[in-house]
């Protein structure tokens, strides 16, 4: 009986090990993603520093908060989104002229049905964030001009769209401010952290694993006696 009985027990063990162990990894992980997000969060509220030169090699200063003047020119870029608890509306995405070159600006939330208002002349202060969103994929609709829209903040294609170099910075505070545009500032949001419902998830399955184990040995036992 012994011998029959070794190779579900073994199964058994291994397999509810490696789940076990799988759950332990994904709470490393978890701890990991949580440290990231509160350094992401320190680092959006520190006091800003001057944009300085605009070069797209500066995408390891993602989230670092700065302060920035310059000249809007328009037309500005409709994005398609939703913003809790408000509603549908429309980031508005707009050049900004500074004096070390154009970026991309996002200058915050218009809600749906109301009309993109003009954009202020003359200078402008931004304080906000450099960011990179990850908003698109393969299956992100194209722009559609005829409707003034877009279905994701595509920084390259963006630039491209507005003659600016690849680099967004996300409004905090505009000075002056935009009559119906309320600034969205970045958060840590756009970092996932799932991983204590995948460490649930392995948890349960390697308690299923060892389950069905116990009663596989347990079949095995009955028809042996």
């Amino acid at each position: 009986m012994l011998k029959r009985m070794i190779f579900p027990l073994l199964l058994g063990l291994v397999g509810g090990g490696i789940l076990l162990g799988l759950t332990d990894w994904q709470l490393q992980r978890m701890a990991w993603k949580r440290q990231l997000l509160a350094e992401i969060n320190t680092q959006i509220v520190k006091p800003p520093v001057p944009l300085g030169p605009i070069t797209p090699e500066r995408a390891h200063q993602k989230y670092l908060s700065v302060r920035v003047q310059g000249q809007l020119s328009p037309p500005p870029l409709r994005v398609l989104t939703s913003r809790p608890p408000i509603g549908p509306g429309f980031r508005i995405i707009a050049r900004l002229d500074t004096k070390d070159g154009a970026i991309l600006l996002d200058l915050g939330f218009l809600r749906d049905g109301q009309k993109t208002p003009p954009l202020p002349k003359g200078n402008i202060t931004v304080i906000g964030n450099i960011h990179w969103p990850q908003e698109s994929d393969k299956y992100t609709p194209a722009p559609n001009p005829a409707e003034d829209m877009w279905f994701a903040r595509d920084v390259p294609k963006m630039a491209r769209a507005l003659g600016t170099q690849p680099i967004m910075v996300v409004a905090r505070q505009l000075s002056p401010p935009i009559p119906g545009i309320s600034p969205w500032p970045v958060d840590g949001l756009d970092v996932p952290n799932n991983h204590l419902q995948y460490a649930i998830t392995w948890f349960s399955l390697a308690l299923l694993w060892l389950g069905m184990t116990g009663y596989w040995l347990w079949r095995i036992r009955q028809r042996l006696d």
